[in-house]
């Protein structure tokens, strides 16, 4: 088997980069490399002499990646621009989440508190240092925007497999603890929320700059509407297709444990689903936590976020008249109907992709679902409000 695999140790500078370059360009001619891995994890220090060592490596085998590179020598490789020309992956700290209080879950992944003043967000994907980078940058854009959220303190690897993303959150408590441990506060709850819904809904973002959640939505409906009748399938894509286009933000996992109560300020956590696009996008995952996950087992609510689904229908129903500044009913159930349209088609594709075809508990679920959405799709001509 070829190894194509050469360490680097210690320091690389003036005084040994050019020996070091015919070795390693030996190395590729005797074993007729085309592609080629660093592991870095032992490299100290390298000047500019050698960096220009790796640029010509590059030249002769095209391929480069560069694996375990300490923190201080990725700065350098950043910054002088390597890290767009080659692959290069930094080593990260490594910590433990055993016996941690999960703070939050979202669809991606968990938020576990690790010590008095940090959390770090776990991703269910062992291999998502990619995501972890998304969910920065989109949430260093959020923060940009003026959007309250967490700010990330690094990358880590986690003990037994696994990469994180830390953030600094003082006396972090999540909306769901809140209303658990202080009732009382359900009122107050639902007016942060609601301001905070309104604030992302109202942020205008760059274009190209965050993806399209309408976009995401044909992506389910098309996957899933081969299971309805073939009017309806094809009615609830000109519904989506025909929601008009919003630059303004989008959360997509907007629940009572992704906001988060710290030193008397309120943020919301959880970005990596941060998009663009019509709240009705947002109103349906939102129905989705609060209700139409647990709608035919009330236990799933009170096993997801710890309080029942009195309290959660409550909580939406709130929300809904607040968000929507109205007290009238009708109008409360027509815009919760054009959200159900999405979120029924939503639940139905998940629902699919991760139970198959073949459970009867999941087929019995979706086949409520489906008649549901039928029923909607009877009455709903746009889902625009």
């Amino acid at each position: 088997m070829r190894n194509n695999v050469i360490r680097l140790s210690g320091r690389i500078d003036s005084s040994n980069a050019a020996e070091l370059e015919k070795k390693i360009l030996d190395r590729i001619e005797q074993d007729s490399l085309t592609d080629l891995q660093i592991d870095a994890s032992r490299l100290e220090y390298i000047s500019s002499a050698g960096l220009r060592v790796l640029l010509h490596i590059k030249k002769e085998v095209g391929s480069i990646t560069i694996t375990g590179v300490r923190s201080e020598v990725y700065e350098l490789l950043e910054m002088t621009g390597f890290t767009q020309m080659m692959q290069i992956d930094m080593a990260y700290k490594k910590i433990s989440v055993e016996g941690c209080e999960v703070i939050g879950e979202g669809q991606n992944g968990l938020v576990y508190r690790i010590g008095h003043d940090n959390v770090v967000k776990v991703y269910k994907n062992g291999d998502a240092l990619e995501a972890i980078r998304h969910e920065r940058e989109v949430a260093r854009l959020a923060l940009i925007l003026g959007i309250p959220t967490a700010i990330s303190c690094g990358i880590v690897e986690i003990e037994g497999g696994g990469y994180g993303s830390v953030f600094e959150l003082l006396n972090a408590k999540s909306f769901s603890e809140v209303l658990i441990e202080e009732p009382d506060l359900m009122d107050w709850c639902v007016a942060e929320y609601t301001d905070l819904m309104k604030l992302l809904h109202t942020t205008e973002v760059p274009e190209g700059k965050l993806p399209s959640m309408k976009a995401q939505a044909l992506e389910w409906v098309g996957r899933m509407k081969d299971t309805l009748p073939d009017a309806y399938g094809e009615k609830l894509q000109r519904l989506v297709e025909a929601v008009p286009e919003r630059m303004t933000m989008i959360h997509g996992d907007l629940h009572t444990k992704n906001i988060v109560l710290t030193e008397g300020e309120v943020l919301v956590i959880d970005m990596d689903m941060l998009s663009v696009g019509h709240p009705v996008f947002e109103l349906a995952q939102m129905y989705n936590s609060f209700i139409g996950f647990s709608e035919r087992d009330p236990g799933i609510i009170l096993r997801f976020q710890g309080y029942d689904h009195v309290t959660a229908e409550t909580f939406w129903k709130k929300t809904l008249f607040a968000y929507l500044d109205t007290d009238d009913e009708k109008r409360i159930e027509e815009v919760q109907n054009k959200a159900r349209c999405v979120s029924y088609a939503r639940l139905i594709d998940w629902s699919i992709r991760h139970h198959g075809t073949e459970d009867p508990e999941a087929c019995a679920t979706r086949d409520w679902w489906r008649e549901e959405l039928i029923s909607l799709l009877d009455q709903t001509q746009t889902l625009d409000f």
